[in-house]
C-alpha cells in the first residue's frame, strides 16, 4: 500500500485540540486589517471548531498522519 501524501497547506491551518476536536484558524486574517475593528482582529487569533462532519471528512483525507 503506498503512503499518501499530507497537504502541507492544510496540514498548516488545521490542528486537533487536546479533546480531539479538529480546530481551523479564521480567513482574511492578514489582509485589510486597517479598517477591522479591535474584537474583530483578536477573533482572528483563536481556533474555531469544524463542526460540518462533511468538512471534517475532507480534512482528515487531506491530513492523514496529523495525531488526534
Amino acid at each position: 500500500m503506498p503512503k499518501i501524501k499530507t497537504h502541507k497547506i492544510a496540514a498548516k491551518r488545521f490542528q486537533y485540540s487536546g479533546s480531539g476536536k479538529l480546530m481551523r484558524t479564521k480567513v482574511g486574517k492578514s489582509h485589510f486589517r486597517r479598517k477591522k475593528s479591535k474584537r474583530v482582529k483578536r477573533m482572528f487569533d483563536e481556533m474555531y471548531e469544524v463542526t460540518s462532519p462533511g468538512v471534517r471528512k475532507r480534512i482528515r483525507r487531506l491530513i492523514p498522519y496529523m495525531n488526534k
